[in-house]
């Protein structure tokens, strides 16, 4: 059964998707706008009566809303192999990809880079098909895929990453404002690793967040960020040989 968040975090993709601010909200409501986040906060109240007056706001009802909350609950975690392959094969479908998946708008995709309005629509079709998005009219859409979705780790898709984007991305400096880079070895339970692991997944989708926070900033006042982040069970390869025989047998039995 899907809980009261999900079905509040669906109502806010659908404000999102009809471009409707918590200010407008707000006056269709006859409510303050600082209200209106209230309710809409983690662990906010929202009342059935509450809910009808937003389907009249999104032009919906409660059996429609009920419909896209259900198909909610099964939204894709990953590609199959083959629709990798077709992702990465089109280089203009695949930056389609990466927007999408940080919820950029039709407009701010092809106000930032050389695509045409068909090339987009084309890509946005596509990926449609693929069940990476929901298109809506107008180039409008919904992400049909999870917080926990992620290229195939061994895919077409980080392969290309590895080859092509990677040492571009760590050969910068990592020096200017609001950058950072670090790396920390240690040793960890399984549990804890899998803790943290949870924690930093988190931080992406704060990341997310705020990226979608952003987007009311006038253009001049933004700049692209890109996060990147891993951990693994992982020896320096470089240091191997001069580890104790205890240290290395210990090390291979790390799940």
């Amino acid at each position: 059964m899907a809980s009261t968040q999900t079905l509040i975090d669906l109502i806010k993709a659908e404000l999102k998707t009809a471009g409707i601010s918590y200010a407008q909200l707000a006056r269709e409501l006859d409510l303050s706008e600082s209200s209106v986040k209230r309710m809409f906060a983690a662990g906010g109240e929202m009342p059935l009566s509450r809910i009808d007056e937003l389907c009249r706001v999104l032009k919906t009802d409660f059996a429609e809303l009920s419909q896209r909350l259900s198909r909610a609950q099964a939204l894709r975690v990953e590609l199959t192999l083959q629709q990798e392959k077709e992702v990465v094969a089109d280089e203009k479908l695949l930056l389609m990809a990466i927007c999408c998946l940080s919820q950029w708008s039709y407009e701010q995709i092809v106000a930032t880079y050389r695509l045409t309005e068909a090339d987009a629509t084309r890509a946005l079709a596509h990926l449609d098909r693929l069940g990476i998005i929901e298109l809506r009219p107008l180039n409008r859409y919904r992400l049909q895929v999870a917080k926990t979705f992620r290229w195939r780790p061994h895919g077409p898709v980080m392969q290309f990453f590895r080859e092509s984007v990677m040492q571009d991305f760590f050969n910068g400096g990592f020096d200017g404002d609001g950058e950072m880079m670090m790396l920390v070895h240690g040793q960890l339970s399984p549990g804890m690793a899998r803790e943290l692991r949870d924690r930093l997944q988190r931080v992406a989708e704060d990341f997310a967040r705020q990226h979608l926070l952003d987007q009311k900033l006038p253009e001049d006042e933004k700049r692209q960020f890109t996060l990147v982040m891993g951990m693994r069970c992982w020896l320096f390869e470089r240091f191997a040989h001069l580890q104790r025989p205890a240290a290395v047998v210990r090390a291979s039995r790390v799940p």
